[in-house]
């Protein structure tokens, strides 16, 4: 099995890193991108919206309010839009110099346009996944697209699917995704991803997590097949706000990459081989061969009574051989001793029995 991508979902956490290093929001972000960069992740994810395109003036909360009190969707992004296309610009030309992907979930036409300047693929979130006017624009430019597939019926995921299709995505991968902030482990649901990988066999299929950082459900979620992990991440999960609690920071990505190496190994690699050289002196030594249990002489018949099996098999015949060497009424070309390990030489046979 391959390592599978990892995003690391900055979305709009360098805000609340900013105020609290007391740095400028643009090298918040840089400095989120470069730890991510050094905890080994492929991709970092941003959001690009403005709240007024997003949501309107009664748009009721969804997340953990002890965490983020503000009960307005719209007031709560009209914090987080401050930068304009300059700065990811700026982002995406810091992540082409230190060599990870630039990645931005657009939430309207603006804001895709936009990004699909500065992309390779596009992220759409789950609660656009019935956005087809949106999903139509994406799948236009062309370019490969991952749609998280959080709070959706299978039917509304089966006709998400069909329409990027028909307009055009070639590409594309579903994210199983529960949008609950945060997900219980309870909630993890981890067999939709096997149910996904059924039902879109032309999908790759990948998860975008919201549990608190829990190698457990991530580890799971990869032997399970997913390609592609998506994981907020934060320089300090102590942090309040909606999306530093469930997070993971640069020392959990880490691990998770660690975990999946390891993993990795265990695993191995599917190969026409299934047996391992380290195995080769219990498979000569540990299997059982046929032994005379008394002597015999020179044209005896061969019968269960004659032979006991034990270890080790050598170069004697099998235990699974003895039923036909007995049907074929095979018998001794040479007296023998109890004790003896019975060879194939040993036995007259017209049967062609392979070991």
């Amino acid at each position: 099995m391959r390592a599978p991508g990892i995003i690391a979902e900055i979305g709009v956490n360098y805000y609340d890193v900013s105020k609290k290093l007391g740095i400028p929001l643009i090298h918040a972000a840089k400095e989120m991108i470069f730890e991510c960069k050094k905890a080994g992740v492929n991709a970092v994810k941003f959001q690009t919206y403005k709240a007024d395109k997003l949501a309107a003036n009664h748009s009721p909360s969804y997340w953990d309010q002890k965490e983020e009190p503000i009960t307005s969707q719209k007031e709560l992004f009209s914090k987080f839009d401050k930068f304009g296309e300059a700065d990811y610009k700026e982002m995406a030309k810091y992540c082409r110099e230190i060599d990870i992907e630039f990645m931005s979930t657009a939430f309207d036409f603006k804001s895709a346009d936009f990004i699909d300047k500065l992309v390779f693929r596009h992220k759409i979130a789950s609660a656009d996944i019935t956005n087809f006017p949106l999903l139509e624009r994406i799948a236009k430019y062309g370019k490969p697209v991952i749609l998280s597939t959080g709070a959706s019926q299978l039917e509304e995921i089966v006709e998400a699917v069909d329409f990027l299709r028909k307009k055009g995505c070639k590409d594309l991968t579903l994210l199983h995704c529960i949008l609950s902030y945060p997900t219980a482990v309870e909630n993890a649901n981890l067999w939709k991803i096997q149910s996904l990988k059924k039902h879109f066999t032309d999908c790759k299929i990948g998860i975008s997590d919201h549990t608190i950082f829990n190698l457990d459900v991530l580890s799971t979620a990869w032997l399970l097949g997913v390609t592609v992990i998506e994981k907020h991440v934060t320089l300090d999960k102590k942090l309040k706000g909606n999306d530093h609690y469930h997070a993971g920071d640069p020392d959990d990505f880490n691990k998770l990459s660690n975990k999946i190496q390891f993993l990795k190994k265990i695993y191995g690699e599917e190969s026409t081989n299934w047996t391992f050289e380290c195995e080769r002196d219990a498979r000569k030594n540990a299997r059982r061969g046929v032994y005379l249990s008394h002597d015999v002489e020179k044209g005896d018949k061969l019968r269960h009574e004659h032979v006991a099996f034990l270890r080790p098999q050598l170069d004697g015949i099998s235990p699974k051989q003895i039923v036909s060497y007995i049907e074929n009424n095979a018998s001794y070309l040479v007296g023998l001793e109890k004790g003896t390990l019975i060879k194939k030489e040993y036995i007259s046979s017209t049967m062609k029995i392979s070991i």
